[in-house]
């Protein structure tokens, strides 16, 4: 077994699976801090390695492509602090840093873990429950259920129609989108035949984020829901196109809820239309689907 134990964290590699466990120093971000434990079986790993600083050096895990829904989710764009496949080694430490790596890649070898991508989810996702309040609203997924709560800095055009409930089913697609310079980022859930070309602030389907510290707990939404939809490698045939099969539309008397939440979508979409944030067309488009379901 190889350990090492620093204020940024805690990594042992039993031989078969890694455990990182986050830090309760005060410089661990809250994202790693939310995030949890994680146990990473081998066969997830394409690599690690090991960086030395003058001050401090950073162990790094780099993951095999298609095995964590996190990083999925991310694609790429959790800063360094909240990345929890890096641990930072203070200088003492680091002999026991290059044992940890030779340990973890000699194990490699001897599975003859291969470094391609995978087709499947080797990591569960966040657990849920998650509820999670930043920029204009409030996220919560239970495993099967998304609700969008928005707060007194929604756009009065989205705020209008209330809260959003969506299940799993509804969804095809889910993105998470830091801020970055001027630019805001979001948390938006693509709705199966319900596209929009709305930006995130106008979007009852999209939490628009503004930069603040709570931000990046929103990818911790995303990637739970993500883990739950269809995998990317499966989910797209050879020519690129969706290869799911069309969900059948719920029948009208399945519940009562159904039929209302179509109408609040019929309200939604008059308002995005009537403020130009739909085109004639996509206003178009759009309604007939949802009439479609009805």
């Amino acid at each position: 077994m190889a350990e090492i134990i620093q204020k940024d964290g805690t990594w042992v590699f039993d031989g078969d699976a890694l455990r990182l466990t986050p830090g309760r120093d005060k410089n661990v971000s809250l994202f790693r801090k939310t995030l949890g434990e994680l146990v990473l079986p081998l066969g997830a790993l394409a690599g690690v390695s090991f960086e030395q600083g003058k001050k401090a050096g950073r162990l790094r895990l780099r993951l095999r492509d298609g095995a964590d829904p996190l990083l999925h989710a991310t694609g790429g764009r959790l800063t360094e602090p909240n990345d929890p496949y890096q641990l930072i080694v203070e200088s003492d430490r680091y002999g026991v840093a290059e044992y940890f790596v030779d340990e973890v890649r000699n194990a490699l070898l001897l599975d003859q873990v291969p470094a391609d991508p995978v087709d499947a989810y080797l990591l569960p996702g966040p657990s849920v429950p998650l509820s999670v309040s930043a920029g204009d609203g409030t996220a919560t997924f239970d495993g099967e259920h998304i609700r969008l709560e928005w707060n007194w800095k929604t756009e009065d055009a989205k705020a209008a129609a209330g809260s959003r409930s969506l299940t799993v089913t509804d969804i095809s697609a889910v993105e998470w989108h830091p801020a970055a310079g001027l630019e805001n980022g979001h948390l938006r859930f693509t709705v199966r035949n319900a596209p929009t070309k709305a930006p995130p602030k106008y979007d009852p389907n999209a939490v628009e984020l503004w930069g603040f510290k709570k931000d990046p707990l929103m990818a911790l939404v995303a990637a739970a829901v993500q883990a739950r939809l269809p995998h990317p490698a499966r989910a797209t045939g050879t020519d690129g196109a969706d290869a799911r099969p069309e969900l059948p539309s719920p029948p009208v008397a399945a519940a009562e809820d159904d039929h209302d939440a179509l109408l609040r979508r019929l309200r939604e979409l008059g308002e995005l239309h009537r403020t130009g944030v739909l085109t004639d067309e996509e206003f178009t488009l759009a309604k007939q689907a949802v009439l479609k379901r009805m």
